[in-house]
């Protein structure tokens, strides 16, 4: 979901998601987003501080309306979890992720528009060279190597990002995740691709003061318009990673099941605390 970067306040789900000191990380997420807003935004004097002000009114609303559905979401998960999960669960999870990213973009995007419509050109310029920075880095990280090169990368870092879930893998494990890489198709280009159309339509609302109207539902909705070619590869890619979870989800040790159960009630009581607190 690239279009995350789209709007400065986005970039604060993915931060939650992520981080395993989810309180503190989300109790300081707000100072995040303002200090990657320098990235793509040269704001000064007032409109700094309205940018601030847009922030903060973002995170507000979303501990009120978005964290206790995430409480909900990761309880609910750990139960799945403990009985063992089937493909409905993983459609379950998938639909749930999806509909509360709409959710937080959407908003996201309706609180940052209004400043967006009133950029000079030379802060869209600014926004620009912003996402060409982003699009270099992109290509570094994901676009190198050869195409064994980036499977075998991609392999490893699905396997320390399920082993942050379950803890060490058996070497089986191992071995189905190494065959879930060589299977799935390689998205980095199509990725690229579409993060640049997205961009650049970003870019043309933006420079016609369009992004008040436009961009609150183009951010909610970030795969209309997506390459046949990106769709196919995308809705490829899900069904590998679900034969993969599947498959290690049968050989999962008591051990390994009770820590991703754990986990998930963990970010249940996190959300849940959160949500019921001000800002700090």
């Amino acid at each position: 979901m690239s279009v995350r970067k789209v709007t400065l306040a986005l970039a604060a789900l993915s931060l939650i998601a992520a981080c395993s000191t989810l309180r503190l990380a989300y109790d300081n997420a707000d100072v995040y987003v303002k200090y990657r807003a320098g990235r793509y935004l040269d704001l000064k004097g007032a409109q700094d501080h309205e940018l601030a002000q847009r922030i903060d009114s973002f995170f507000a609303w979303h501990r009120e309306n978005a964290l206790p559905g995430y409480a909900r979401a990761a309880e609910e998960a750990a139960e799945r979890v403990a009985r063992g999960l089937s493909r409905e669960d993983l459609v379950w999870g998938y639909d749930s992720l999806v509909a509360h990213a709409r959710l937080g973009l959407r908003d996201a995007a309706r609180r940052i528009a209004p400043l967006l419509d009133r950029l000079t050109p030379q802060q869209v310029a600014y926004m620009e060279e912003g996402f060409a920075e982003d699009n270099r880095e992109f290509a570094r990280e994901n676009l190198r190597g050869s195409e064994e090169d980036r499977r075998k990368r991609r392999a490893k870092r699905v396997e320390e990002r399920l082993e942050d879930w379950v803890g060490n893998l058996s070497q089986a494990q191992v071995e189905r995740v190494r065959e879930y890489s060589e299977r799935a198709p390689l998205m980095g280009e199509l990725r690229d691709r579409e993060r640049r159309r997205l961009q650049a339509e970003v870019l043309g609302m933006v420079r016609a003061r369009q992004a008040q109207a436009l961009l609150p539902e183009r951010a909610a909705n970030w795969e209309q318009g997506r390459h046949p070619a990106h769709a196919a590869a995308s809705e490829a890619n899900r069904r590998e990673l679900f034969a993969l979870l599947l498959d290690l989800d049968r050989t999962l040790s008591p051990g390994q099941r009770a820590r991703a159960q754990e986990r998930l009630r963990r970010y249940a009581g996190d959300f849940t605390q959160l949500a019921r607190r001000n800002h700090p």
